[in-house]
């Protein structure tokens, strides 16, 4: 996996270079990290050259169809900014399903998901926080609901087959639409001549990590995970848990990694529990995976960074579980929308209510998109407004886009709020 890594170090670097002339042989360099990795040459596809004379520089294979790798993200990247807008942003939600009396909520908490990409430990801490002191909540008499249901399946990672032999780690992690913490934990890992020794932190909860499985060998730290093993979590009687580790760990090292080696839900019970406990909160009642109930008010609410910001370190990182967030969350949105209401009906519409209040005829050419963020808009394409009869236009436009409320989705009254 190093080996692969350093290529495609060396295959970046080449395609920020100026090449000279156009060549059809990988460089020497390129040429012996392919050797030391096994990788024969016609594995491997390149084109890459100077913005300002695209005709030059190296291209290898590159008419034969490839597997794209992490280049997709771009295409996720650029659809996500078109679709989405790029102050577009995830968001998580605590919800109340009932009412709060004398500091005690008579019905479920809901934590709701909503692709937040920045909702780590803190961040719910802090949620937690502002429902204790801001609403005054104490007491949660209907436990807590747990929704993830932006995304369905609700939980993609069930039963999901490995990617490769190191699903635990953090560029294999299957997102949900909660993503808490990214569904990873930090482990601080240590060998010496007693074995291994796992501590995670924070701590949540009642959990064993047993390394009995786990032998010690003589490789270098740097490659302490080549001989990492896939790990096996079993719940326990009580709420606790067990997580059995496996593999070898190299002697005399000392390395701290997340890693997502334990069941979401499990860890998001454990940190729920604890947070608010802390926070001098007492619960009532299970925690448990669901919809959130009809009727419930939102109380307090987390918000990521704008997508623009956002898509930075997505690339610079080639972060797959923020990539596969963010492809998640577009297909969400865009189901929903397409669920409630097609923009032809809404188009259709606009159309007759400016023939019944203006006297106008209104046409448009090509079909009508919706625009997500930061509101709801309609997107028409070469506008014409006419008199009846006539086809002179009055007024040509080469794009319209209505803003609307999301009440439009399903109403059939058409309130405009911009033009």
């Amino acid at each position: 996996m190093r080996s692969i890594t350093a290529l495609a170090l060396l295959v970046a670097a080449l395609a920020t270079t100026g090449c000279a002339t156009f060549i059809d042989t990988p460089p020497a360099p390129v040429q012996a990290a392919l050797r030391e990795a096994g990788v024969p040459a016609a594995s491997l596809a390149v084109v890459a050259h100077p913005l300002q004379a695209p005709g030059t520089g190296l291209r290898l294979n590159a008419d034969r169809p490839m597997a794209p790798a992490s280049t997709m993200k771009t295409i996720t990247a650029v659809v996500a900014l078109d679709r989405l807008g790029p102050s577009s942003r995830g968001q998580t939600q605590l919800l109340a399903a009932g009412e709060v009396r004398d500091g005690r909520l008579d019905g479920p908490l809901v934590l709701k998901g909503g692709a937040d990409a920045d909702l780590d430990w803190s961040a719910l801490w802090a949620m937690l926080r502002e429902l204790r002191e801001r609403h005054g909540v104490r007491e949660l008499g209907g436990g807590i609901v747990v929704d993830r249901g932006l995304f369905q399946p609700s939980r993609l990672d069930i039963d999901a087959p490995r990617f490769d032999e190191q699903a635990e780690f953090p560029y294999n992690v299957i997102p949900d639409a909660l993503h808490l913490n990214g569904s990873l934990l930090q482990y601080d890992l240590a060998a010496d001549e007693r074995g291994l020794t796992v501590r995670p932190f924070p701590q949540f909860g009642a959990l064993v990590i047993d390394t009995s499985a786990v032998t010690l060998n003589d490789k270098p730290c740097k490659d302490w995970d080549d001989g990492w093993m896939p790990s096996r979590f079993e719940p326990l009687p009580g709420g606790g848990a067990r997580v059995v580790l496996a593999g070898e760990f190299p002697h005399g090292c000392q390395v701290t990694q997340s890693l997502n080696v334990l069941d979401r839900q499990w860890e998001t019970a454990q940190a729920l529990r604890q947070l608010w406990g802390e926070l001098g909160g007492s619960l009532s009642g299970e925690i448990r995976e669901g919809a959130t109930p009809e009727g419930a008010r939102v109380l307090v609410q987390h918000r990521d960074r704008p997508l623009a910001e956002l898509l930075r370190p997505v690339m610079k990182a080639s972060d797959n579980a923020l990539a596969q967030l963010l492809f998640l969350l577009g297909l969400a949105l865009f189901a929903a929308v397409r669920y409630l209401a097609r923009p032809e009906r809404v188009a259709a519409l606009l159309a007759e209510q400016t023939r019944e209040r203006l006297g106008l005829v209104l046409s448009f050419h090509g079909e009508p998109r919706y625009r997500l963020w930061p509101q709801l808009r309609l997107q028409l394409q070469q506008v014409q407004l006419s008199l009846p009869g006539d086809g002179s236009p009055l007024l040509a436009l080469q794009q319209l886009h209505v803003s609307l409320p999301w009440s439009s989705l399903r109403d059939s009254r058409l309130v405009i709020e911009q033009l």
